[in-house]
């Protein structure tokens, strides 16, 4: 009789443990855990408020060119790959060539706050400082961005801005900057920087 208890008991099917009690979980130690630093502050970026529908345009532009740091051309030097080819669909008539301005056009697509008239986008770095010329949203070389804007080297390239350090350095978030998106830090000047577009 023991045997048969012992060879019903493995047929059985295993006992559910009960459920643990639901825990509460921030955004802040959900990103601590993921990152490995637990009990570490979460950075928000400067003014964001997630109970005012996730910040300014500005800052959900950033966060969704934060999700993209390391995505990378393939094969390297290619200005392509699938992930950049979506980039290129914030752009109306884009093709393969350098993307950086794809890519913040994107961005801001993300956040709700495309670029352009009718939100078209744009492929050329000049085209986006003038919109934002025509628009009122430029501000001049020599200006304190915050984070959320976008940062413009003359015609040649584009970012946003990520975060303006207590001594004034400036960090950005680039796409086409060695091949992928990456994360750089500049001096006040941000680098030789002509201008800003504060999306809003």
């Amino acid at each position: 009789m023991a045997r048969i208890a012992e060879i019903n008991a493995m047929l059985a099917p295993p006992r559910a443990e009960p459920a643990a009690p639901p825990t509460t979980t921030t955004f802040g130690s959900a990103l601590n855990q993921a990152t490995g630093m637990p009990g570490a502050p979460a950075a928000s970026p400067v003014g964001w408020n997630p109970a005012a529908g996730g910040g300014s345009a500005g800052q959900r532009m950033l966060a969704a060119a934060q999700a993209e740091l390391g995505q990378a051309e393939q094969p390297p030097g290619s200005n392509d790959s699938p992930r950049i080819a979506e980039y290129r669909t914030a752009t109306a008539g884009s093709g393969v060539g350098p993307w950086c301005a794809y890519f913040v056009s994107w961005a801001a697509k993300q956040a709700g706050a495309p670029v352009g008239e009718q939100g078209q986008g744009f492929g050329a770095v000049s085209a986006v400082m003038a919109w934002g010329e025509r628009t009122g949203r430029a501000l001049p070389a020599g200006s304190t961005p915050q984070a959320g804007d976008i940062i413009v080297w003359g015609g040649r390239h584009i970012g946003i801005v990520e975060n303006v350090l207590p001594d004034g350095r400036i960090q950005t978030i680039e796409g086409n900057s060695s091949d992928q998106v990456s994360r750089r830090t500049y001096g006040p000047d941000g680098g030789g920087a002509t201008g800003y577009v504060r999306l809003g």
